[in-house]
Parts: C-alpha cells; structure tokens; sequence
C-alpha cells in the first residue's frame, strides 16, 4: 500500500461567507502551509508524495502551492475533495447555521439539494488512486472521510486543525487510516 497525504488547509483571511466568499490564506496560514511543505519533504524518499491535488477553493490552493512548488509539479485540482456543498436555497449568512446543525448529527440527516451520505462515499472514494500524493482539502471533506474509515455515521468524529496531516494509505481498492493528523482545541472552521 502507497501513503496518502490528507492535509486541511492553512488558516484563512476570512470566515466563509463574510467579505470574501473564496478566502485566502492569512499570515498564520502561509507559514503552516510552509510548515506542511517542510514535513512532507522530510519524509524519506520513497515516502514522499509525487502528487499534489487540491480543493478548487483558493485557502487549498494556497495551501498546496509551497508544496508543488517543491516538488517541481503542478496543483492538480479536484473538485471531488472540495468543501461540503450549500444547499441551494441557502444564503452565506444562513450557511453557518446548517453546518451547525449538521455537526450535530448524521450524514444521512443532513438537510439539502443532495445525498450526502453519497457525497461522503465520492469524497472517500477519490482518494482510492491516490497513493504517494499529499491531497488538500476542507474540514468537513475530511470528516468525510474519516467517519467512513471509522464506520461512524455521524459527521464530526474528526478536528483537524489548520494544515494538519492525516496519513492513509491506499492499494487502489482499500483505503486505510495510518496515523490521524493534529486535531484542534476548538471546531473553529
């Protein structure tokens, strides 16, 4: 089996849905972007991604870049390790809320345009021929999958803090969770 990066994004600009709806990554969070570059390039040789995927949105981005830059190739994006979708109907200032009250519970309660127990199986299933790649993504992506790798239902079972690294491993058909990253002291998004 091939390790897997999964790593959340540095700390952003912004909250979501204030002044800018595509953050960017504040002062705090190009350095942990950096700090993820450096520990993944510590990495043995043969460990070390030869990949980088991330988020369409621009905090991933950010992210991803000192770590392609690195390593010489180009930021694959990827919708399919993206953030959680809005339902529709819903405004910036009422997203917030409906993330709230799906934390609460499970991924087959969660109110919206679509199945997201589905969604949960496409985010987890991307990552299946993904090995020796360092793959950025969003707090709810990754409980996405963790909760998979965990046989949990509920939506959060997983904080990972800013640019924290979950290391998994994949044969293309499995995916297993090898170590789970740094988690946060709070459920600041």
């Amino acid at each position: 089996m091939q390790k897997l990066f999964l790593i959340r994004h540095g700390k952003p600009a912004a909250v979501w849905g204030e002044a800018d709806e595509d953050p960017g990554l504040d002062a705090a969070g190009r350095a942990q972007a950096e700090a993820a570059r450096d520990h993944l390039l510590s990495l043995p040789e043969d460990q070390r991604p030869r990949r980088v995927v991330s988020s369409p949105l621009r905090r991933c981005r950010e992210t991803a870049a000192p770590t392609a830059e690195a390593l010489g190739v180009e930021v694959e994006i990827d919708p399919g390790v993206g953030e959680i979708p809005t339902p529709a109907a819903l405004t910036a200032e009422q997203r917030p809320a409906w993330l709230r009250e799906a934390f609460q519970g499970r991924w087959s309660e969660i109110q919206g345009d679509l199945d997201y127990e589905d969604w949960r199986r496409r985010a987890a299933g991307s990552l299946l021929a993904r090995g020796r790649t360092a793959v950025f993504s969003h707090y709810v992506a990754i409980n996405a999958v963790m909760s998979l790798l965990a046989e949990d239902e509920r939506v959060l079972v997983f904080r990972p803090d800013h640019a924290s690294i979950t290391t998994l491993a994949t044969d293309g058909q499995n995916l297993v969770l090898v170590e789970a990253g740094r988690e946060a002291s709070t459920g600041v998004l």
